[in-house]
C-alpha cells in the first residue's frame, strides 16, 4: 500500500534536480524507501515492528537491487528469502500444491489446510454441503443443483434424508440415522415401541423426530409407563395406590400412635414421608425443642440507666456537700452552718431521685 501511495510522488520541494541527481530519482531513493516503511506497520503490532526490524537488510537489498529483477516483494521477502509462507494453492515446507490444485484448491467449495503457509496437510476441508476428497461432490444431506465445468452447487435435502435427488420428502434415496425409507419416504422410526431404545431403571422413553429421549419417572414410581403417578408400575415407599394413581401417604394422619415422640415436636407430612418439626413458638437447639423466647437480660443495677446530664448533676450535688461541709467545720459546729449543710444536701438530694423514686426503691429492695 505504502508503495501505491508513494507511486506519483516527488521530493518534498526544492531543487528536484539537483536531489535527483545526488540522491538518485525519487522512484527508488532512500526517501522513498523511509517514507513507505513509516506506515508498513500500526503502531501497536508489535510482531509487525519486530519483523520488520529484523528484516532490514532484506528489505533494503530489494528496494536497491532486486525490485526491478522481482517486483513481488512478498513473493522475494516472505517466500524465497524469509521461507515463512507459501505462495496461494500452495502448503507446506516445499510449497506443494493444495488438493485439486493451486489455481482453484478443492474446486472453491472449501478450503485447503495449510494454504499459504509452510504448515498443514494440503487435504481439503469442504464448506456445509459438500463433500469427496476435492470438495467437488455434494456432501450427505444434500443434492446437485447445478454443475458446470468450474462451479458445482448444491442444496439441502428433506431433513430426513441422508441422501435425495430434490428437495421434496418423497426424494429420498437414503435415510438419516433413526428412519427408514419407504416408497422414497423416510417414516420415523418409533425407538419407544421397539429394543432400540435404552432408558435407565427408573426413567420412560420418549419418541422424537428420528431418536427418542429418557426421561425421569415420578418419585412416586418404581419404574413407570410414563409421565406422572399415574403411569406408575409400582408405587414408591411413602405412598399408596388409588386406582391407577400413586398417592402421597399421609403419616402424621394415619399413624395410630404419635409419630414425633420428642418434647414440644409435631409431625409435618412430606411428599412420600414426613419429619418432625418444633411446635409453634419453640425452636430446635442442641436436639430439643425449647421455648423461642430471648434470653433473659441481666438485672440493672441503680446507676445503670444515669444518662449524661444526671452525671452532671451529681458532680454539682458532690461538690455543694462538699462546699457546706467545709462551711459547717469552718463555723465550728454552729448550728446555722449545719442547718444550711443538711438543707442543701436533702434539696440536692431531692432534685435527683424526684423522678427516679421507683428505681430507687427497687434498688434498694434488691442490695444494689
Amino acid at each position: 500500500q505504502g508503495l501505491e501511495r508513494t507511486e506519483h510522488e516527488g521530493f518534498g520541494g526544492g531543487n528536484t534536480a539537483w536531489e535527483e541527481e545526488k540522491l538518485s530519482k525519487y522512484q527508488h531513493s532512500e526517501t522513498r524507501l523511509l517514507e513507505v516503511l513509516e506506515g508498513v506497520c500500526a503502531p501497536s503490532d508489535f510482531t509487525c515492528h519486530q519483523l520488520l526490524e529484523r528484516s532490514e537488510e532484506h528489505v533494503e537489498q530489494w528496494w536497491f537491487h532486486e525490485q526491478q529483477q522481482h517486483p513481488d516483494f512478498f513473493q522475494w521477502l516472505c517466500v524465497d528469502r524469509l521461507m515463512l509462507c507459501c505462495p496461494p494453492g500452495t502448503y507446506g515446507p516445499d510449497c506443494r500444491s493444495c488438493a485439486g490444485g493451486p489455481r482453484q484448491p478443492c474446486s472453491g467449495n472449501g478450503r485447503c489446510d495449510g494454504d499459504g503457509t509452510r504448515r498443514g496437510t494440503g487435504l481439503c476441508v469442504c464448506s456445509p454441503g459438500y463433500g469427496g476428497p476435492f470438495c467437488a461432490e455434494c456432501g450427505d444431506g444434500y443434492y446437485e443443483v447445478s454443475r458446470n465445468k468450474s462451479h458445482l452447487m448444491c442444496a439441502e435435502c428433506y431433513q430426513a434424508c441422508g441422501r435425495c435427488t430434490g428437495p421434496e420428502d418423497s426424494s429420498c434415496l437414503r435415510c438419516k440415522r433413526g428412519w427408514v425409507l419407504h416408497e422414497h419416504r423416510c417414516i420415523d422410526i418409533d425407538e419407544c415401541g421397539t429394543e432400540m431404545a435404552h432408558c435407565r431403571a427408573n426413567q420412560y422413553c420418549v419418541n422424537t423426530e428420528g431418536s427418542y429421549e429418557c426421561r425421569d419417572c415420578s418419585t412416586a414410581c418404581i419404574g413407570c409407563m410414563g409421565a406422572g403417578p399415574a403411569r406408575c408400575k409400582k408405587c414408591n415407599k411413602g405412598y399408596w395406590r388409588d386406582g391407577a394413581k400413586c398417592l402421597d401417604v399421609d403419616e402424621c394422619a394415619n399413624a395410630e400412635e404419635p409419630v414425633c415422640t420428642g418434647v414440644q415436636e409435631v409431625c409435618e407430612n412430606t411428599e412420600g414421608s414426613y419429619r418432625c418439626v418444633c411446635a409453634q413458638g419453640h425452636i430446635r437447639r442442641d436436639g430439643q425443642c425449647i421455648e423461642d423466647k430471648p434470653p433473659d437480660a441481666p438485672e440493672k443495677g441503680f446507676f445503670d440507666d444515669v444518662t449524661d446530664d444526671e452525671v452532671v448533676v451529681l458532680q454539682q450535688m458532690f461538690f455543694g456537700v462538699m462546699i457546706c461541709a467545709l462551711a459547717t467545720l469552718a463555723a465550728k459546729g454552729d448550728m446555722v452552718f449545719t442547718a444550711i449543710f443538711i438543707g442543701a444536701v436533702a434539696a440536692m438530694a431531692g432534685y435527683w431521685l424526684s423522678d427516679r423514686s421507683d428505681r430507687v426503691l427497687d434498688g434498694f429492695m434488691k442490695g444494689r
